[in-house]
Order: C-alpha cells, then structure tokens, then sequence
C-alpha cells in the first residue's frame, strides 16, 4: 500500500489523483492509443452484468461519443461505494471515449419522500454529491461528465417528456411497473404511494430523455433498464439501451447485502475521520479463512485493487513480514489458507481506505462551500 502522500501507481489509474496536473488531457472522443478491443474491455469491466456484450461492441465500434447514463437520489451523506467506485467506474468510460452523464435525481427523492419530501433539502444534499465527486478525483475536464438536475431538465424540455413517461406508462401494466420498485429501495409487499408507483415510469423514460446507450447503474437497477429494452421492442426501436450493471457493494455487518445510510455502521462515508474509518473496519464482519460472504475482502477486490493495483500488509517480521500483493487472487489464495489473518488484513485495508479518503475530508475542512454543505447534510434526518 502506498503512503498518504501518494497518488495511485498505476497510469491507467491517473485521473482519479485529486491534482489536476496528473489529470490526463486527451479529448475523450479521440481514445488515439486505445484500440477497440482495449476499448471495450475496459468498459466492459464496470459491469458485473452486460445485456447484451456484442452490442457493446458495435456501439463502441461505430459511434464515436457514446452516451453513459447514471443516477442518484439525493438522499443522504455518501457512502464509498457512491463515491469511490462510481469514480472509477466513470474514470475508465471517459478513457474508453464515452460520455457520461450524472442525474441528479431531485424530483426522484421528493417523489420517494427522501428528506421528508423536502426539495430544497434534496437539492442541497445533491450540491454535496457533486463535491465529494470532484474532492475525490472523478475526470471531469472539458465536458467528459455532465451533472443534470432532473427538476431543470425535465421543466426545461417537458413537452418531450411528459409525453415518453405517459407512453411508457400505457404499454405497461401495473404488476410489471411493481416489479421495479427494487429500483427506489422498496419491495412488492410495501405500502407504496401512487408516486412511487408512477416512479418507474419515469425512471425508464429518463434513459430515452438523455438519449443514452450505456444505462451504467447497479445491480439494484437492471430490472427498470430491462423494462426499457423491453419499451424499445413495443415501439419496433432498433437500437435498445445497452445494460452495464455494476456490483453492489455489502454492508460492513454479518448478511447485509448492500451499505444503509440509516445504519452508520454498516458503511464508510465519504467524509468520515481517519479514526471513525479505523474503528468501522476493526468491527466488520470478517471471518478467518472464509472469502465469501467477506466484506472486507469485497471492499479490497472493488476499492483497493482498482485504485492501487496492490495491496499493501504490514506486519512484525515474526508474523511474516511485510507483503505486496499484485492481484486479489493472489491474496485470496493466502486469506483462505491462513497466510494472512483478519487481524492483519483490517488495518492494512483501514490504511488504504484513508488514503484514498484524505483529499476528501481536506476539501470539505477547507473549503468554505463544501464545509457548509456537509454541515446542512449532516443536520439532516434520514428518511424513507
């Protein structure tokens, strides 16, 4: 692991360096040194899940400034996996030559009573988001990644959506629209309100509205991304949305299957303390020998390995010494053997998480802007 005081090693990683003189500054519509194969492996990387791959190919093949679309509620602070891994996710398809846009989902989180349905609470906390991702190194130079607030674009241009969400809305019958509701963090048997019912429909037209090829989301996503792909069939469109679905992230607790910004302890948050990351991490699930299920060893396979493209253990010489890994595989090979132990692994990962963090938790103690805005989002009560 590196020391605080340095950026990732590797090239490829470069621009998630918080100085913008490492920041590459080649035009994204020009990727000169990548060849397609390049291209598409690399894109083809964010995503745990594709539908469909040779889509991807073509697209990345014939159109020269393809359109990723990715959005977030405003819903709370944010937890790493929003930040981190969305940086390096949004970092490797602006190298590949895409686009990416960011949807601020504003009327979303009114529409599923995040901040108690207050607006301008929503729109605060979604000026803090858009911080923590230029604090922490996404590549937003020139017009590589473009912010859109769903409120301003959809006022802006309502004659072209209002009319998409309707027709999206007609085609579709009601159990098929609550198979979605996955997407706003709710389940079938929930009470929901005729907004949140309404929500999917909308979801699903906003990958039209913004004219995107990649729908980049989560896993969490993909049944919404599936009803586009299937809207596409119904009107006879050709050219469907192409699905990249990346990994969920666990809660750092025994069985939790994603992070909860209602139970602090079940996540590292963009801007917490070098001791509050060290004591989360020290508490975590984290069994000895045992990988699956681990998510520890998940925070190091999605986090660490892409960031760094190593990871660093320190430890006395009497207890093995201090050791580099070169790949997760490497490392899981020695965690299910013994090689290396929980009590071992946690302060290495702790150390590498802080790292990552510090230029973070700079900007907001000293940016009088961003430090503001993280006391408003901290004041705030989280709510369904």
């Amino acid at each position: 692991m590196v020391e605080n005081d340095q950026t990732p090693p590797s090239e490829e990683m470069q621009p998630l360096s918080v100085t913008p003189s490492t920041s590459p500054s080649s035009n994204p519509t020009t990727p000169q040194v990548m060849s397609l194969e390049e291209r598409f492996q690399l894109v083809r990387s964010v995503g745990e899940e594709c539908i469909q791959e040779e889509e991807l190919r073509n697209l990345l093949e014939k159109k020269p400034l393809p359109i990723c679309y990715d959005g977030f509620e405003p819903s709370g602070r944010m937890h790493i996996a929003q930040g981190v891994m969305k940086t390096i996710n949004v970092n490797k398809l602006t190298k590949a030559g895409c686009k990416v846009k960011i949807w601020i989902a504003d009327w979303f989180a009114q529409l599923n009573n995040k901040m108690g349905g207050d607006l301008k609470k929503i729109k605060t906390v979604g000026e803090y988001l858009i911080e923590i991702w230029k604090a922490v190194g996404m590549d937003i130079d020139g017009d590589k990644v473009e912010f859109l607030w769903s409120s301003d674009e959809i006022n802006s241009r309502a004659h072209e959506y209002w009319p998409l969400v309707m027709d999206i809305a007609r085609r579709n019958k009601l159990p098929r629209i609550m198979r979605c509701v996955q997407i706003m963090g709710r389940s079938e048997q929930d009470e929901l309100t005729a907004a949140q019912i309404f929500y999917p429909c909308m979801q699903c037209a906003d990958i039209f509205f913004l004219k995107a090829d990649i729908c980049q989301l989560g896993m969490d996503q993909r049944k919404v991304n599936v009803l586009a792909r299937e809207y596409c069939d119904d009107i006879k469109r050709k050219n469907k949305p192409i699905i990249l679905s990346h990994h969920m992230l666990p809660g750092l607790q025994q069985g939790q299957e994603k992070m909860s910004k209602s139970d602090p302890s079940s996540s590292i948050f963009m801007e917490d303390e070098e001791a509050e990351v060290k004591t989360k991490i020290k508490k975590a699930y984290c069994p000895p020998q045992i990988v699956e299920g681990n998510p520890c060893l998940e925070y190091i396979k999605y986090i660490v390995f892409p960031w760094f493209h190593e990871f660093k253990v320190e430890r006395n010489p009497e207890n093995g010494g201090e050791k580099i890994y070169k790949s997760f595989e490497e490392l899981v090979a020695d965690y299910e053997s013994g090689g290396l132990h929980p009590g071992d692994l946690k302060p290495a990962l702790a150390k590498a998480l802080n790292t990552i963090l510090q230029p973070v938790r700079d900007h907001f103690s000293k940016d009088p802007k961003a430090k503001d805005l993280l006391k408003r989002v901290k004041g705030y009560r989280v709510t369904r």
